[in-house]
Order: structure tokens, then C-alpha cells, then sequence
């Protein structure tokens, strides 16, 4: 027979459950002058301070606030090198014609395994120190069948959300038959990748893949049991989010650009838009609007879309920031945006939350209330995070 220990969280100043149900009544169930209690992974116990239950063990907050850990459906973290000279020259108005994507994808396939191993690891670990608890990355800068099998296996080793994404451009190698590379991703690669991800996704865009090769990418995943997500409306308007509603996928990301029809389509559907504001950050590009997607009834998440390219960050406090100061959020949305809507977006009830039966993931902060996280932008405030139930930070 085992056993594990219980440990308190006690005295804590403000506890973002992000259960209505408990605490002051609004989304983010805040509970103040709150403690929790952790039994091995799982989260058993929430409420007043006063009233913790006797447990092993006990950690003193000292009057700051804990939020659940963040939850990040959207990254890019197999690859290799980087596109400084890119974003310099963006940054100073100067043109660049190197590859873009392309340029990546050189990158990654010259790279071994253990240094592709070591580059997710690093990145995971960067984003763990700033709260970031659960994880989804994706293939992508492979664009072959070996290449996007074995970054889709170095992702397993790190996180069970994976995303299978041959289809983030028409490899260089198809440039002139985009069709026979269609075949081929929903084909050979799809076989070869499709056991070791959980999702499928495609760059609904122009320049990229067309609604007719969206839709065929996303229904052969389908047809192997990987569920949907798509990047959508980003660049401009397009087809993308009313693809992704129509085929029931757990997201929608980007959603900068949309119409009434893709308000009225997020709003009354499941498919959660997922807003990627460190994207627009490093592109100068306009911001998505969250105001209207919140006044439709759209369920929204924020990630950071961490990749080489367009947004080279893993900082979930970082795209909190930008949510409220440029996309209309409050603190209290972005919150859950980047907790609750998280979880949303990879269809996950046991993550983004703290309530009994949730994993026991959760981040102290060095503040006395989840607002600092916009109000002190770019400010370390994460001083400890349980992952699991288990310290990490």
C-alpha cells in the first residue's frame, strides 16, 4: 500500500479557482485569504485560510496570490537556429529576402535529434520558470515524412499535446506541385506521424493552403483519430475560422481578421479562438480585436505561439500584458484566457484551474493579486510553481 503526503498552500492573498462556483461568484472564482490543499498530483481541497484541513506538509504564502499554471496551446519548439537578421531588419524598416519559414526548415533538417531534444527542453524549461505548466508544440519545419515523424517523436518525449503540422507551408521541395504535396501530407506523412500526436493542423492562408486543402488535411487527420485545430485569419480575412467551426475544431488560431459571419460562428460554436498576441508584437501587425470575440460569446485563449519567425517568446505573463493594454481584455479575462481558455482550446477539464480533482498545477505569485501581471508588465513575478503536485520553481 502507498501513500503520499499532503501539503497546504496557506495564507493566500488572492486564489484564482477559476470556478464560479466558488469564492466571489464571477469566472475566475477568487477566493481571498484562501489556502489549498495538494494529495500527490491532484488538487483536494480549496477555501479560507482559517479553515485548512491538518495535512504533512505546509507552505506559507505570506499574502501573495496563486494562479493555476498557465496553459499554452500554441507553440512551435522543434527547430533549430534562429532568424535574428529577419527581425532586424523588420524592426528597422529594411527589407530581407531570405526564406522566411523556409529558412527554419534548412535549419531543422540539418539538425540532430539530441540537439532538436535539447532546444524543446530548453524552451519548456524557460516557460516553466514563468509558470507555463501544460504545453502544446507542433512539427512543422520539417516538411518531409522522416523529418516530421521524428519531430513529432522528440515532442512526445516532452508533452502529450502534439500537433501534426506538415502542412505549415507547401515544402520548397513540392513548389511547383502544391497538389502532389497535399498527397503527400495527408498520405505517407500523415502515416507515419499520426502515432505519435493527439492533433492535426493546417495554415489556412493565402500563400499557404487554400480552404479545399485545409479541408482535405484536416478530414484524412480525422480519419486517423487526430482531432482538428487550425491556423486561421491571421495574414487577412479568409476561410479559415468557419472551416474550423464547420469541422468542429478544438481552435481557431490567430483570428485577427474576421467578419460578422466568423463572430457569429465562434460564438455559437465549440471551437475556442485561441489570440496570439506575441505574433502581432514582433510583425508590427494589427492587433486581434478579444473585445468583439468576447461580446459574441467566443470562448478565447492566449498563447504564445513561441517560434523562430514570428514570435519568439515563451512568456504566457508577457502576452497577458499585451491582451490588456492592445486587444481590449481586462486582467481578469486575460487570466483566464491564459489558464481556463487554455485548457479549452486542447479540450483538457483536469488543467487551467483549481478545484478538487484538477492536477495540481498552480503558480505563487510575487504579488498580492493576478492584476500585477498587466499592471507590472515584464516584471518577474513568478515565484514558485507545483507541476503535478510537485514543486518545480
Amino acid at each position: 500500500m502507498t501513500t503520499t503526503a499532503t501539503t497546504a498552500l496557506t495564507h493566500i492573498a488572492n486564489l484564482v479557482t477559476n470556478d464560479p462556483s466558488l469564492g466571489d461568484g464571477t469566472p475566475l472564482g477568487l477566493i481571498r485569504d484562501a489556502a489549498v490543499v495538494i494529495d500527490g498530483d491532484r488538487i483536494v481541497w480549496t477555501g479560507e485560510s482559517s479553515k485548512t484541513p491538518t495535512t504533512d506538509n505546509a507552505f506559507d504564502v505570506g499574502g501573495r496570490a496563486v494562479i493555476p499554471g498557465f496553459v499554452d496551446s500554441h507553440s512551435h519548439l522543434v527547430f533549430a537556429g534562429d532568424r535574428t537578421a529577419e527581425f532586424n531588419a523588420r524592426m528597422s524598416g529594411r527589407p530581407y529576402a531570405a526564406g522566411g519559414i523556409r529558412t527554419t526548415v534548412a535549419a531543422t533538417r540539418a539538425a540532430s535529434d539530441e540537439e532538436l531534444s535539447a532546444n524543446v527542453a530548453r524552451y519548456l524549461a524557460e516557460a516553466l520558470r514563468q509558470g507555463t505548466t501544460t504545453f502544446e508544440t507542433k512539427s512543422g519545419y520539417g516538411l518531409t515524412v522522416e523529418d516530421e515523424a521524428r519531430a513529432l517523436r522528440i515532442a512526445a518525449r516532452h508533452t502529450d499535446e502534439v500537433t501534426f503540422l506538415g502542412a505549415h507551408i507547401v515544402s520548397p521541395d513540392y513548389a511547383d506541385d502544391p497538389a502532389g504535396y497535399v498527397d503527400l501530407v495527408t498520405g505517407p506523412m500523415l502515416d507515419a506521424c499520426a502515432p505519435y500526436a493527439r492533433w492535426i493542423d493546417v495554415f489556412c492562408e493565402r500563400g499557404a493552403f487554400d480552404e479545399d486543402q485545409a479541408r482535405t488535411v484536416l478530414t484524412a487527420g480525422l480519419a486517423r483519430g487526430l482531432q482538428p485545430r487550425v491556423h486561421a485569419n491571421q495574414l487577412g480575412h479568409g476561410p479559415g475560422v468557419r472551416l474550423a467551426v464547420e469541422l468542429g475544431a478544438a481552435s481557431a488560431d490567430h483570428c485577427t481578421h474576421l467578419d460578422d459571419a466568423d463572430l457569429d460562428a465562434l460564438g455559437q460554436g465549440s471551437t475556442v479562438a485561441t489570440l496570439l498576441p506575441g505574433a502581432e508584437f514582433s510583425t508590427r501587425a494589427a492587433w486581434p480585436d478579444a473585445r468583439r470575440l468576447l461580446d459574441a460569446g467566443a470562448t478565447v485563449a492566449l498563447s504564445t505561439d513561441c517560434n523562430p519567425g514570428s514570435s519568439f517568446t515563451s512568456s504566457m505573463p508577457f502576452c497577458i500584458a499585451l491582451a490588456v493594454r492592445d486587444m481590449g481584455m481586462t486582467p481578469d479575462e486575460a487570466v483566464w484566457s491564459a489558464t481556463a481558455g487554455g485548457a479549452a482550446a486542447l479540450r483538457r477539464t483536469d488543467v487551467g484551474r483549481i478545484t478538487p480533482g484538477a492536477r495540481a498545477d498552480l503558480v505563487v505569485l510575487d504579488a498580492p493579486s493576478h492584476v500585477h501581471l498587466a499592471y507590472r508588465p515584464g516584471v518577474p513575478l513568478t515565484g514558485a510553481v507545483w507541476r503535478s503536485g510537485r514543486r518545480e520553481v
